[in-house]
């Protein structure tokens, strides 16, 4: 078992239901939870199917160089970028700041 944080914006109320069944929602959108392997890959395919248009990121502890590992769902400005095994966080600019 792991530690286990998802944030999510703009998702259904179903989903963030599913959630809730098994982390507890320490604030809108934001769950934690000490779950296993097995349940996390299971409510991430929950979240594929549910999202609609909203956006999750869903990040756990793990035996990283950094200690934890992340996925996204969905659209967002900042994406999931893999920099020589190191995960990190590219942010694109909206079409108002790239004309600068």
């Amino acid at each position: 078992m792991s530690m286990t944080v998802v944030v999510t914006e703009a998702v259904p109320h179903r989903l963030r239901g599913r959630l809730g069944v098994w982390m507890i929602q320490v604030r809108s959108g934001v769950y934690i939870g000490n779950i296993s392997k097995k349940i996390r890959e299971m409510m991430w395919e929950q979240c594929e199917t549910l999202i609609e248009d909203g956006n999750i990121v869903m990040a756990w502890a793990t035996n990283t160089e950094s200690g934890f590992d992340f996925q996204t769902l969905g659209s967002n400005r900042r994406i999931p970028v893999d920099l020589d095994g190191l995960r990190l966080v590219s942010f694109i600019p909206s079409e108002d700041e790239s004309a600068f």
